[in-house]
Protein backbone atom coordinates (compact mmCIF):
# COMPACT_ATOMS: atom_id res chain seq x y z
CA UNK A 1 0.00 0.00 0.00
CA UNK A 2 1.25 3.35 -0.97
CA UNK A 3 0.62 6.36 1.21
CA UNK A 4 0.11 9.86 -0.57
CA UNK A 5 1.13 13.23 0.43
CA UNK A 6 -2.46 14.11 1.50
CA UNK A 7 -3.04 11.13 3.17
CA UNK A 8 0.21 11.08 5.28
CA UNK A 9 -0.52 15.44 5.80
CA UNK A 10 -3.99 13.90 7.34
CA UNK A 11 -2.73 11.15 9.42
CA UNK A 12 -0.23 13.93 10.75
CA UNK A 13 -3.51 15.99 11.45
CA UNK A 14 -5.20 13.10 13.71
CA UNK A 15 -1.73 12.20 15.77
CA UNK A 16 -1.85 16.32 16.22
CA UNK A 17 -5.49 16.33 17.92
CA UNK A 18 -3.88 13.76 20.26
CA UNK A 19 -1.51 16.04 21.73
CA UNK A 20 -2.27 16.56 25.29
CA UNK A 21 -2.96 20.30 25.37
CA UNK A 22 -4.91 20.58 21.90
CA UNK A 23 -8.19 22.20 22.68
CA UNK A 24 -10.20 20.79 19.33
CA UNK A 25 -11.68 17.85 20.69
CA UNK A 26 -12.48 18.58 24.75
CA UNK A 27 -15.77 17.74 24.06
CA UNK A 28 -14.94 14.33 23.39
CA UNK A 29 -12.32 14.07 26.26
CA UNK A 30 -8.48 15.63 25.61
CA UNK A 31 -6.71 12.52 24.48
CA UNK A 32 -9.24 10.06 23.35
CA UNK A 33 -7.89 10.37 20.19
CA UNK A 34 -4.57 9.50 21.61
CA UNK A 35 -5.66 5.90 22.30
CA UNK A 36 -4.44 3.43 19.25
CA UNK A 37 -8.15 2.20 19.16
CA UNK A 38 -8.77 5.73 18.20
CA UNK A 39 -6.28 6.79 16.22
CA UNK A 40 -5.58 3.44 14.10
CA UNK A 41 -9.53 3.17 13.23
CA UNK A 42 -9.34 7.01 11.78
CA UNK A 43 -6.23 5.97 10.24
CA UNK A 44 -7.91 3.02 8.78
CA UNK A 45 -10.27 5.46 7.50
CA UNK A 46 -7.92 7.57 5.74
CA UNK A 47 -6.07 5.17 4.11
CA UNK A 48 -9.84 3.35 2.61
CA UNK A 49 -9.84 0.06 5.18
CA UNK A 50 -11.14 1.24 8.39
CA UNK A 51 -12.02 -2.56 9.63
CA UNK A 52 -8.03 -3.01 9.33
CA UNK A 53 -7.03 0.23 10.75
CA UNK A 54 -9.27 -0.60 13.90
CA UNK A 55 -7.47 -4.18 13.80
CA UNK A 56 -4.15 -2.70 14.29
CA UNK A 57 -5.10 0.11 16.00
CA UNK A 58 -6.60 -2.55 18.55
CA UNK A 59 -3.82 -4.56 18.90
CA UNK A 60 -0.87 -1.71 19.08
CA UNK A 61 -3.76 -0.11 22.25
CA UNK A 62 -2.81 -3.30 24.10
CA UNK A 63 1.17 -2.68 25.48
CA UNK A 64 -0.38 0.84 26.05
CA UNK A 65 -3.71 0.24 27.91
CA UNK A 66 -2.39 0.96 31.41
CA UNK A 67 -0.74 4.18 30.06
CA UNK A 68 -0.68 7.24 32.78
CA UNK A 69 1.13 10.48 31.93
CA UNK A 70 2.14 11.95 35.64
CA UNK A 71 3.70 14.96 36.56
CA UNK A 72 4.18 15.85 32.46
CA UNK A 73 6.49 13.42 31.81
CA UNK A 74 5.02 10.50 29.87
CA UNK A 75 6.95 7.20 29.61
CA UNK A 76 5.91 7.08 26.24
CA UNK A 77 3.93 8.42 23.15
CA UNK A 78 0.47 6.39 22.46
CA UNK A 79 -0.84 8.86 19.72
CA UNK A 80 2.16 8.33 18.01
CA UNK A 81 2.42 4.56 18.19
CA UNK A 82 -1.23 4.64 17.43
CA UNK A 83 -0.82 6.88 14.21
CA UNK A 84 2.24 6.28 12.87
CA UNK A 85 2.33 2.63 13.56
CA UNK A 86 -0.88 1.50 12.28
CA UNK A 87 -0.12 3.34 8.79
CA UNK A 88 3.16 2.13 8.68
CA UNK A 89 1.90 -1.44 9.47
CA UNK A 90 -1.24 -1.04 6.77
CA UNK A 91 1.84 0.39 4.27
CA UNK A 92 3.63 -2.67 5.07
CA UNK A 93 0.92 -5.62 4.81
CA UNK A 94 1.99 -7.24 7.97
CA UNK A 95 -0.33 -8.73 11.17
CA UNK A 96 -1.25 -7.28 13.83
CA UNK A 97 1.60 -8.83 16.16
CA UNK A 98 4.36 -7.78 13.87
CA UNK A 99 2.60 -3.98 14.00
CA UNK A 100 3.14 -3.61 17.82
CA UNK A 101 6.78 -4.23 17.23
CA UNK A 102 6.65 -1.50 15.15
CA UNK A 103 4.90 0.90 17.10
CA UNK A 104 6.32 0.66 20.98
CA UNK A 105 9.50 1.61 19.19
CA UNK A 106 7.58 4.45 17.74
CA UNK A 107 5.72 5.67 21.17
CA UNK A 108 8.88 5.96 22.86
CA UNK A 109 10.36 8.32 20.07
CA UNK A 110 7.16 10.03 20.53
CA UNK A 111 8.32 11.28 23.76
CA UNK A 112 11.28 13.56 22.07
CA UNK A 113 8.45 15.72 20.51
CA UNK A 114 6.78 16.03 23.81
CA UNK A 115 9.80 17.36 25.55
CA UNK A 116 10.04 19.93 22.80
CA UNK A 117 6.94 20.66 22.97
CA UNK A 118 6.96 21.58 26.79
CA UNK A 119 10.68 23.20 26.31
CA UNK A 120 9.32 26.04 23.69
CA UNK A 121 5.84 26.33 25.34
CA UNK A 122 8.07 27.38 28.39
CA UNK A 123 9.22 31.08 26.55
CA UNK A 124 5.03 31.92 26.52
CA UNK A 125 4.45 31.26 29.56
CA UNK A 126 7.08 33.84 30.39
CA UNK A 127 5.90 35.99 27.98
CA UNK A 128 2.33 35.97 29.57
CA UNK A 129 3.56 36.46 32.51
CA UNK A 130 5.15 39.66 31.44
CA UNK A 131 1.57 40.29 29.99
CA UNK A 132 -0.32 39.93 33.21
CA UNK A 133 1.60 42.26 34.53
CA UNK A 134 0.98 45.43 32.15
CA UNK A 135 -2.49 44.57 32.09
CA UNK A 136 -2.74 43.07 28.78
CA UNK A 137 -5.07 39.96 29.28
CA UNK A 138 -5.84 40.20 25.76
CA UNK A 139 -2.57 39.79 24.71
CA UNK A 140 -1.94 37.19 27.31
CA UNK A 141 -5.09 35.03 26.02
CA UNK A 142 -3.58 35.03 22.70
CA UNK A 143 -0.10 34.03 23.37
CA UNK A 144 -1.69 31.17 26.11
CA UNK A 145 -3.32 29.93 22.76
CA UNK A 146 -2.49 30.87 19.69
CA UNK A 147 1.36 30.20 19.60
CA UNK A 148 1.49 27.21 21.33
CA UNK A 149 -0.92 25.49 19.00
CA UNK A 150 0.89 26.70 16.35
CA UNK A 151 3.81 24.99 17.43
CA UNK A 152 1.91 22.27 18.39
CA UNK A 153 0.96 21.62 15.09
CA UNK A 154 4.50 21.99 13.27
CA UNK A 155 6.06 19.52 15.50
CA UNK A 156 3.13 17.01 15.54
CA UNK A 157 2.21 17.17 11.83
CA UNK A 158 5.34 17.39 9.94
CA UNK A 159 7.36 14.46 11.41
CA UNK A 160 4.54 12.34 10.90
CA UNK A 161 3.91 12.97 7.69
CA UNK A 162 7.36 12.79 6.81
CA UNK A 163 7.15 9.46 8.37
CA UNK A 164 4.02 8.26 6.78
CA UNK A 165 5.57 9.74 3.42
CA UNK A 166 9.27 8.12 3.09
CA UNK A 167 8.86 5.81 5.60
CA UNK A 168 6.51 3.37 3.89
CA UNK A 169 8.54 2.24 1.40
CA UNK A 170 11.69 2.17 4.08
CA UNK A 171 9.51 0.07 6.45
CA UNK A 172 7.96 -2.25 3.57
CA UNK A 173 11.85 -2.97 2.23
CA UNK A 174 13.05 -4.27 5.76
CA UNK A 175 9.79 -6.21 6.19
CA UNK A 176 10.89 -8.34 2.96
CA UNK A 177 13.90 -8.33 4.15
CA UNK A 178 12.91 -9.87 7.46
CA UNK A 179 10.52 -12.53 5.69
CA UNK A 180 10.90 -15.77 7.13
CA UNK A 181 12.52 -16.67 10.78
CA UNK A 182 12.98 -12.89 11.79
CA UNK A 183 9.76 -11.94 10.49
CA UNK A 184 8.32 -14.77 13.31
CA UNK A 185 9.98 -13.98 16.19
CA UNK A 186 8.99 -10.39 15.54
CA UNK A 187 5.73 -11.85 15.51
CA UNK A 188 6.27 -13.40 18.93
CA UNK A 189 8.01 -10.47 20.85
CA UNK A 190 4.54 -8.48 19.28
CA UNK A 191 2.35 -10.73 20.74
CA UNK A 192 4.70 -10.98 24.42
CA UNK A 193 3.96 -7.18 24.58
CA UNK A 194 0.13 -6.86 24.85
CA UNK A 195 0.73 -9.44 28.08
CA UNK A 196 3.42 -6.62 30.17
CA UNK A 197 0.32 -4.08 29.24
CA UNK A 198 -2.03 -6.45 30.41
CA UNK A 199 -0.38 -6.92 33.45
CA UNK A 200 0.62 -3.50 34.64
CA UNK A 201 -3.32 -2.88 34.19
CA UNK A 202 -3.94 -5.69 36.46
CA UNK A 203 -1.61 -4.33 38.89
CA UNK A 204 -3.45 -0.77 38.87
CA UNK A 205 -6.50 -2.36 39.76
CA UNK A 206 -5.49 -5.28 42.37
CA UNK A 207 -7.39 -3.62 44.98
CA UNK A 208 -10.27 -5.23 47.42
CA UNK A 209 -13.47 -4.84 45.53
CA UNK A 210 -12.03 -4.12 41.93
CA UNK A 211 -10.05 -7.14 40.52
CA UNK A 212 -12.76 -9.16 41.17
CA UNK A 213 -14.99 -8.17 38.64
CA UNK A 214 -12.12 -8.57 36.48
CA UNK A 215 -12.01 -12.26 37.53
CA UNK A 216 -16.19 -12.13 37.03
CA UNK A 217 -15.62 -10.97 33.38
CA UNK A 218 -12.96 -13.98 32.59
CA UNK A 219 -15.01 -16.57 33.75
CA UNK A 220 -18.19 -15.47 31.81
CA UNK A 221 -16.02 -15.30 28.51
CA UNK A 222 -14.31 -18.42 28.90
CA UNK A 223 -17.26 -20.55 30.64
CA UNK A 224 -20.53 -18.57 28.46
CA UNK A 225 -18.42 -18.56 25.27
CA UNK A 226 -19.75 -14.78 24.95
CA UNK A 227 -18.19 -12.39 22.29
CA UNK A 228 -16.75 -9.32 23.09
CA UNK A 229 -20.32 -6.86 22.18
CA UNK A 230 -21.96 -8.86 25.02
CA UNK A 231 -19.71 -8.91 27.12
CA UNK A 232 -19.10 -4.87 27.17
CA UNK A 233 -22.77 -4.83 27.32
CA UNK A 234 -23.06 -6.65 30.58
CA UNK A 235 -20.01 -4.51 31.81
CA UNK A 236 -20.87 -1.28 30.99
CA UNK A 237 -24.96 -2.45 33.17
CA UNK A 238 -23.11 -3.59 35.74
CA UNK A 239 -20.91 -0.45 36.26
CA UNK A 240 -23.62 1.49 35.93
CA UNK A 241 -25.71 -0.23 38.67
CA UNK A 242 -22.40 -0.56 40.96
CA UNK A 243 -21.55 3.02 40.70
CA UNK A 244 -25.08 4.06 41.54
CA UNK A 245 -25.17 1.58 44.95
CA UNK A 246 -21.64 3.17 45.99
CA UNK A 247 -22.58 6.30 45.82
CA UNK A 248 -25.84 6.07 47.44
CA UNK A 249 -23.54 4.37 50.35
CA UNK A 250 -21.11 7.15 50.07
CA UNK A 251 -24.10 9.48 50.44
CA UNK A 252 -25.66 8.08 53.42
CA UNK A 253 -22.28 7.74 55.18
CA UNK A 254 -21.79 11.37 54.98
CA UNK A 255 -25.31 12.41 55.83
CA UNK A 256 -24.63 10.41 59.21
CA UNK A 257 -21.25 11.76 59.61
CA UNK A 258 -22.98 15.15 59.28
CA UNK A 259 -25.83 14.27 61.63
CA UNK A 260 -23.50 12.99 64.40
CA UNK A 261 -21.12 16.43 64.08
CA UNK A 262 -24.45 18.19 64.74
CA UNK A 263 -25.73 15.94 67.37
CA UNK A 264 -22.02 16.39 69.50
Amino acid sequence: MEISLVQAFLIGIVYYLGINGTPWLTCLGSTIIQKPLVSGLIVGIILGDPVTGAIIGAAINLPFIAYISAGGAPPTDPGLAGTLGTALAMAAGVSPAVAITIAVPLGLLGTIIWVIHMTVDVFFVHMIDKCALDGDMKKACFLHIVPPQIIAFIIGVVPVMLGCYYGADIVSAIIAILDGTPLKVLEVIGGILPAIGIAMNLRAINKPGILLWFVLGFVVTVYLGLTTMPIAIIAGIVAYLYTGIMVNIEDKNLTVSVEDNDDF
